[in-house]
C-alpha cells in the first residue's frame, strides 16, 4: 500500500517526518537564538556537574584584522574587555595551526583566573569563549561528574555545526 499526499513530499523537504525543521533551516542562526542556546547548554552543564562549570562566557566575532564582542555573561562585566585579548591568548596558542570547523571546540588545561578555558567555533567568524574564574580545566576534570557535564557542550557544538551563526 502506498500513501500519497498533495500537501508535501519527501523530495521538497516539507515533510517533518523526513526532514526535521532544524535540519532544513536555510537562514543562519541569529544572535538572540545563539545566546539562548549557550545559556541553555551552560545551565545543563552546571546541573550535571552539580556546580558551576563556566561562570563567564563571551560571544565574539573574530577576523584577522579585528574583533568585536557580541555578548558577555559573567562576573567581570565592567572589566573583561580590558583584558580580553590577553585572556584568550592561551587558547589562541592551543588553536594555532588547527583549522577549526563550525562546532569544533578546544580546551586549555591551565587557564587559571581570568584566562579563558574553552573556545567553540559558532560560525565563519563567530566564536564562544568560556571560562571558570575560580578553577582550571584540570581541576574541573578531576570531578567524575565532568564526563556527564561535557555532553551539553558537545551537543551545543553539533547545534552550531548544523545551524551556524553568520
Amino acid at each position: 500500500m502506498v500513501f500519497r499526499s498533495n500537501a508535501c513530499s519527501a523530495r521538497d523537504g516539507n515533510n517533518p517526518l523526513v526532514s526535521p525543521p532544524r535540519l532544513r533551516q536555510k537562514n543562519p542562526m541569529n544572535l538572540p537564538d545563539a545566546r539562548s542556546a549557550v545559556l541553555l547548554a551552560i545551565g545543563r552543564m552546571n546541573s550535571a556537574y552539580n556546580k558551576v562549570v563556566f561562570d563567564e562566557w563571551v560571544l565574539a566575532k573574530v577576523s584577522k584584522d579585528q574583533g568585536s564582542i557580541l555578548t558577555y555573561e559573567g562576573p567581570r562585566a565592567e572589566t573583561y574587555q580590558k583584558r580580553f585579548k590577553s585572556d584568550i591568548a592561551p587558547l589562541q596558542m592551543e588553536m594555532t595551526g588547527r583549522k577549526m570547523n563550525v562546532g569544533d571546540f578546544e580546551f586549555v588545561q591551565s587557564g587559571h583566573g581570568t584566562f579563558f578555558d574553552a573556545c567553540m567555533r559558532l560560525g565563519p567568524a563567530a566564536y564562544l569563549f568560556c571560562n571558570n574564574t575560580n578553577l582550571t580545566m584540570t581541576e574541573i576534570r578531576q570531578d567524575p561528574r565532568w564526563l556527564v557535564a561535557q555532553a551539553p557542550f558537545v551537543e551545543l557544538g553539533a547545534l552550531f555545526h548544523r545551524d551556524p551563526v553568520e
